[in-house]
């Protein structure tokens, strides 16, 4: 470790969100490059900084800070210098000269104690000299909170992130309740809370750290897909968690239920608890949900009629369940199409876009990710958006994200066409019917037996099974999808029945290998060599899916081994480590988390914006076009060309996408699926995440392991249950 002790002659670059500076420190007439956290830190501060010495490939030698203080000015050149840097707003270099010629030595206490005496230097009225004060005094106020915070093991980045929220009352903060942070800081959890509560000295059973518990442990489940648990299984997690005696944990429900941030509902035997956001999401969305479910009295033969001139339009033929959709579509204001690949989803669509654009209505169309999207339109020669930019989101500041569409401000159309329902959560759904005005007919359109979404709830799932709407079930596989074994087979695997593994098929392959080494060896070579030509497509656009994350065939050692293979190391090729992943120029990466806050653009040729945007959602991928070490930006180009720009500290919320868990494949299509399959726990191993994985595939689907472990797959129906109350409020039962 170095310390050295100098002035900053010069801040060459610093984030203002996160205080990550570049400095250039003057140590006895050397200039000595600084990066790190330097929060609040201004030009002509004196400083003593400790740290270790880096080479950077670009900009050479820096000191990589540790730790730093700023030093009080010692001498009325220093004084002078921090004053006529900037730092004080109001003062130039001229004024803080006669400042310093006026007070000399004693600068700093007259500014500290008798402000109102800076009104003896010309230039500066008493108004103007309290200013002064008040700047140079929060300054100190900000340097004192982040020493105050780092004794307790508070990183710079989140003491900064404190003190911008609490300002002086952080000090009260954390002497009375330090799990405030988790509610009030966003990136701030209950963990990160409870390491700081630990270390001030907060006992493991305050009924602050237990009701922060529970509320942490409801939003965990949330991340599982529920929105609420029994009491019983949040007890024992809660306990888990705390390491507290149950009734201690039991005791607080009602008395967070009593400060509306619990709701708790019994169904049965047995009582559910909910955080109160998801409870009313679930309520309101079915109360909505019951309103725009009207009749309309169309005549059946005029229907018909319609739908058979659409028929000699068009050539498509309609079988009589597509028919009965339609049907269904002009009768109801609320209706459900759910049917499997190959069985004509497409084509209903189709026929119910031409019926209502001959009756002149407006038809807005759209999908949850912008691949789903890109797909609808393609499928249907209409313009087809993400559900979120329909709603016109508002990225809002510091997680106060939006949309502008709502209930003050609905969607001006006759009919909104959703497609792939499944991935649609209780959240998304909810913003979706606040958008939507009574008379507004809404098709709901998707594969129930898909997986249920990555965000809480079931939304297709509750409103089927609550048999509360019109439900159209597509399920005849039309000649030309019969020709497809990839589509066959998936119906097979729907249906639990045999899947014949003889490479007989043009479109759907099982390669038998049994060493997860070998089977990778495999995954390669056909990503590299075999699959680009036979599905005409880049290698990139093959996508491996994996059941899970970790393991021999994870995510994160898979990704790791194809980035070596797919996206080498090269010369002239950019590259940043971040939390134990190296993101190149060139990889393919996947955004793992929603950020509403995201600023995206559409470049022309020539580099101009032609159009912009807000939020980039779990799940969306995109390739790494540049990586910036000086601007400490990495720019990632993902569908429709968006371009954003990451800063290193958020590349946590990107992952290398060689390969995803097929969670994350929801409402993808590629030219051709790798899987990789030999063991999992059972629980993760069933027919509905094969089914998912292969219905991902346009041309080509080819598993890479143990058929033992594919056939025990399609015998196990067992999934993994979602604690959710939908169906419940649909059915108004109490729950």
């Amino acid at each position: 470790m170095e310390t050295l002790t100098g002035y900053v002659e010069h801040i060459v670059f610093q984030n203002t969100e996160n205080g990550y500076t570049v400095l250039n420190l003057s140590c006895e007439g050397e200039e000595v490059t600084c990066v790190g956290i330097f929060q609040g830190v201004s030009e002509g501060e004196s400083l003593e900084v400790t740290g270790e010495y880096t080479t950077h490939p670009s900009y050479g030698q820096q000191l990589k800070m540790n730790s730093f203080q700023v030093k009080p000015p010692e001498d009325v050149d220093s004084i002078e210098r921090y004053l006529g840097s900037g730092a004080v707003k109001g003062i130039g270099a001229a004024l803080a000269a006669r400042i310093v010629r006026k007070f000399k030595e004693d600068t700093f206490r007259i500014i500290e104690e008798e402000p109102e005496r800076l009104a003896e230097v010309k230039g500066i009225s008493q108004r103007k000299a309290m200013e002064i004060a008040e700047q140079v005094e929060g300054k100190r106020e900000l340097r004192q909170a982040m020493i105050f915070l780092q004794q307790y093991g508070v990183s710079q980045t989140l003491a900064a992130k404190i003190y911008k929220t609490y300002g002086q009352e952080l000090y009260g903060v954390l002497k009375e309740n330090p799990y405030q942070l988790a509610d009030d800081i966003q990136g701030v959890g209950f963990r990160i809370a409870d390491e700081i509560a630990s270390r001030i000295g907060i006992h493991t059973d305050s009924d602050f750290r237990i009701r922060s518990g529970i509320l942490y442990t409801l939003m965990q489940s949330a991340q599982e897909g529920h929105t609420c648990l029994p009491k019983e299984l949040l007890t024992q997690r809660a306990e888990e968690l705390l390491g507290v005696e149950p009734e201690h944990i039991e005791k607080h429900y009602m008395n967070l239920a009593i400060d509306k941030k619990l709701v708790i509902k019994e169904a049965g035997n047995c009582q559910y608890i909910y955080a109160s956001a998801y409870y009313y999401m679930e309520a309101n969305a079915a109360a909505m949900l019951k309103q725009l479910d009207l009749s309309y009295d169309v005549p059946e033969i005029e229907i018909r009629e319609r739908i058979r001139r659409i028929e000699q339009d068009t050539g498509m033929a309609l079988d009589e369940l597509q028919a009965e959709a339609v049907k269904e579509a002009v009768t109801n204001g609320l209706m459900v199409i759910t049917g499997g690949p190959g069985t004509g989803k497409t084509t209903t669509i189709n026929t119910i876009i031409r019926y209502f654009e001959l009756e002149g209505m407006d038809i807005f169309l759209a999908a949850p990710t912008g691949r789903a999207a890109k797909r609808m339109s393609e499928t249907t020669g209409f313009e087809a958006r993400t559900i979120h930019r329909m709603l016109e989101l508002n990225g809002g500041m510091e997680g106060n994200a939006g949309f502008e569409r709502n209930e003050q401000n609905p969607l001006e159309t006759d009919v909104i066409i959703i497609d792939e329902m499944s991935m649609v959560d209780i959240s998304l759904m909810y913003a979706l019917l606040k958008a939507v005005a009574a008379g507004t007919r809404l098709i709901l359109v998707g594969d129930v037996n898909q997986l249920p979404s990555v965000g809480p709830g079931s939304v297709l799932k509750d409103m089927i099974e609550s048999g509360q709407f019109h439900v159209v079930r597509l399920n005849k596989i039309f000649r030309q999808a019969a020709q497809s074994d990839i589509i066959v087979n998936a119906h097979k695997i729907n249906r639990g029945e045999e899947v014949i593994l003889d490479n007989k098929s043009m479109d759907f392959f099982f390669l038998k290998r049994f060493d997860a080494n070998v089977i990778i060896s495999v995954v390669i070579q056909l990503i590299q060599q075999k699959l680009p030509k036979f599905v005409d497509a880049e290698p990139f656009e093959i996508q491996v899916l994996t059941p899970m994350r970790k393991g021999l065939l994870g995510v994160e050692r898979l990704n790791e081994i194809l980035q070596q293979y797919l996206n080498p190391p090269e010369s002239g090729k950019e590259e940043r480590e971040h939390g134990g992943v190296t993101f190149r120029e060139g990889d393919k990466v996947m955004q793992i988390k929603n950020n509403y806050q995201l600023e995206w653009e559409i470049r022309s040729k020539y580099g101009l914006a032609i159009d912009k945007g807000t939020g980039i959602f779990n799940g969306d991928t995109g390739i790494i076009r540049s990586i910036s070490a000086y601007q400490e930006i990495v720019t990632v180009e993902f569908d429709e060309g968006r371009m954003v720009e990451y800063s290193f500290k958020q590349l946590d919320e990107l992952e290398l996408a060689y390969a995803i868990t097929i969670h994350k494949a929801q409402g993808s299509e590629y030219p051709a699926v790798v899987i990789p399959l030999l063991t999992g726990p059972r629980m993760l191993m069933n027919r509905n995440l094969l089914y998912t994985a292969v219905t991902r595939a346009k041309k080509c689907v080819t598993i890479v392991g143990n058929d033992l472990t594919f056939q025990e797959m399609i015998a196990n129906v067992s999934e993994q249950k979602r604690y959710t109350g939908l169906r419940d409020r649909l059915e108004w039962k109490e729950a």
